[in-house]
């Protein structure tokens, strides 16, 4: 009944005839199987048809992790619409913008924000989904039968997740189901995933790592999840010995080599630990190896592109790298238009069946990153080794990337200048041990009277706390080259022991 839909066919595909077998193991010891999933699904893609939804159209969600978003996420897909996942902590201005941008047909929040979203999503419907799977979507779901997905081609869209400009406006990253389906089925074959692995699942979901990755790549394997509403070493640590493998970002190792209940034992029933999103020290890697006796496979991918290179699974895996390019997946660095020899660096490009078909309404940007040949420009230094290991060295841009989520500076940088007692300020990342790199602001104060706690109070309430900076440092000048621009090398140079 799945065939026309080209993304949940295949999703369903590795559990047919295997409905009465667990797909999540929950806190509590209660589990779901894949029957129940899909039929969940069913019954979300029939709620939000009755809804209005049609082929085309954006649901968007900014609810907590639970096993009815995931049914919600793929009854999405299966209604024709295109999912847009909403990071929990963003605050409603941020939320006011992206509904602004994408128009979505229905948006699903939580029920403690119904009224402040209700007033930004005017034009859409407004329903609940709470930290326990309930509310109105949910009653209004249990209330529908059997759906039939919608028909969805490859090249039709699946999801749109939003990514920052360094302008501050975020772009809206069109994937579409073919995006999604091939690079799921490229990381199942070359992680070899397969129905008896035990994946323990601790990431977000409104993200690509916990949702396009670790979801979907378990669905397609047939694998089961330890399903956990966040990371909680203490469960984490109880599921690694019934479990197969892992997917986190660097603060989740580094949290949980803290532990003292880590050990080799512990970890002797895993065969993989996989981190993304991040950079992973090199100190973290070796600590991990001395600790479990696993070597930890660190891979990279962005929101644009899924995921586009990964350590070997078998072969060295070599830290401070990360890896090769995917089967079927190209890279490049170039510089100047012409590719830099092995060792040099230059910006990352990358194309192949991963890459998205564009940024959502802007045409313009879409040109100046997405060449017509298909190569995509990431904006990612790096450079290729002798034997085709990828460094990634920088980013082209100054994005921050703390505890696997991005935040770009102008963003944060143009609310602290709007504040009164602000003359300018600039937005840095510095290596902190637990979160990869920590945002700092640099804040130039006009006249007396200006405090870091005032700053830090004023964007309490417009940033999402992942952007907040956790340090702002008063100073009474930036440093500044002959042409006038604020060197922002120099600033992370000065700081980089800041969180040591």
């Amino acid at each position: 009944m799945y065939d026309d839909n080209h993304l949940i066919r295949q999703l369903r595909e590795s559990s047919l005839g295997r409905e009465e077998d667990v797909f999540a193991r929950l806190p509590g010891g209660s589990t779901v199987t894949f029957g129940a999933l899909f039929a969940g699904a069913e019954r979300m893609a029939a709620a939000l048809a009755a809804q209005g939804v049609q082929p085309g159209d954006r649901v968007a969600v900014q609810v907590q992790k639970t096993i009815q978003a995931i049914e919600l996420y793929l009854g999405t897909v299966m209604a024709g619409g295109i999912f847009l996942p909403l990071n929990t902590a963003y605050t409603g201005p941020e939320v006011a913008y992206f509904v602004g941008d994408a128009s979505p047909r229905v948006v699903v929040c939580d029920p403690a924000r119904l009224e402040e979203t209700g007033a930004i999503a005017a034009g859409a419907k407004v329903l609940t989904l709470d930290a326990a799977g309930q509310g109105s979507l949910r009653d209004l779901a249990d209330g529908q039968s059997g759906f039939a997905p919608v028909s969805r081609q490859p090249d039709d869209l699946a999801a749109i997740l939003y990514t920052s400009g360094t302008t501050g406006r975020s772009k809206g990253a069109m994937l579409s189901h073919d995006n999604l389906a091939s690079n799921s089925l490229t990381l199942r074959d070359t992680w070899r995933f397969t129905k008896d692995d035990v994946l323990i699942h601790a990431l977000p979901i409104f993200h690509t790592h916990g949702l396009f990755v670790a979801t979907n790549v378990a669905l397609f394997a047939g694998s089961q999840v330890v399903f956990l509403p966040g990371f909680d070493a203490n469960a984490i640590l109880e599921a690694m010995p019934s479990s197969t493998a892992m997917m986190g970002v660097p603060t989740f190792y580094t949290r949980l080599l803290a532990d003292e209940r880590l050990t080799r034992e512990r970890a002797a029933n895993m065969r993989l630990f996989i981190s993304g999103s991040a950079p992973l020290l090199v100190d973290t890697h070796e600590q991990w190896e001395a600790r479990t006796g696993h070597r930890i496979l660190e891979r990279y991918g962005m929101t644009e592109t899924n995921m586009s290179t990964s350590n070997p699974y078998e072969g060295e895996r070599r830290a401070g790298t990360v890896g090769f390019p995917l089967p079927g997946v190209e890279a490049r660095v170039m510089q100047d238009g012409a590719e830099v020899p092995d060792g040099e660096i230059g910006v990352l490009e990358v194309r192949g069946p991963n890459v998205f078909q564009g940024y959502w309404q802007m045409p313009e940007k879409t040109a100046e990153e997405l060449q017509a040949d298909g190569w995509f420009i990431t904006g990612d230094m790096a450079k290729v080794d002798a034997d085709g290991y990828v460094t990634i060295v920088g980013r082209e841009k100054d994005l921050i990337i703390t505890g696997g989520f991005n935040v770009y500076p102008k963003e944060v940088e143009s609310l602290i200048d709007d504040l009164p007692g602000v003359l300018e300020s600039a937005v840095i990342g510095v290596p902190h041990p637990d979160f990869g790199e920590g945002v700092v602001a640099v804040v130039v104060p006009e006249g007396e009277g200006t405090s870091a706690e005032a700053i830090k109070e004023a964007l309490s309430g417009q940033l999402a706390k992942f952007k907040q900076p956790k340090e702002i440092i008063l100073l009474e000048a930036l440093p500044r080259n002959t042409m006038g621009k604020v060197q922002k090398k120099a600033l992370r140079e000065e700081y980089e022991g800041l969180f040591a």
